[in-house]
């Protein structure tokens, strides 16, 4: 008698008890960030298209310019292009004709205003001459 209650309670008990941990073992989801207050741009540099590819990221802030290491740069050319990634002035440079695409995406604000942009460059060198030192992410690359 005692096995067969035993058996019962074990039957009836472990849907529960497994169902207990696999809701105790899911993941928790991360806690969404605030968005910065003041100028600030999240710029991300993916290599291939946007779809693929290893990326970096950062957080460019510019009251006080901070967020990678060429910030102070990057605020500077946002400030003389009034916050249009499109209005930065293309820097006289010779980039090497190889094809090696990355792609530029940035999301945030500027003096009030919504930024959002993305483009797909030809290699790093065409992206740095047009973008300046915004997406200026991996100084040795």
């Amino acid at each position: 008698m005692t096995h067969t209650i035993t058996a019962r309670v074990l039957r009836r008990g472990l849907p529960a008890a497994v169902a207990l941990l696999v809701a105790c073992a899911a993941p928790v989801p991360a806690a969404v960030q605030p968005e910065p207050t003041g100028d600030w741009l999240r710029v991300k540099v993916s290599r291939g298209d946007a779809r693929a590819g290893a990326a970096r990221e950062a957080l460019l802030q510019c009251d006080p310019p901070r967020g990678h290491d060429q910030a102070a740069r990057a605020c500077a050319d946002l400030d003389a292009a009034q916050g249009d990634l499109h209005r930065i002035p293309l820097r006289d440079t010779y980039c090497p004709m190889v094809y090696a695409p990355v792609t530029a995406e940035a999301r945030g604000q500027w003096r009030g205003r919504s930024v959002e942009y993305k483009e797909t460059f030809p290699n790093t060198c065409v992206m740095t001459a047009r973008t300046g030192a915004v997406f200026a992410l991996d100084t040795a690359g």
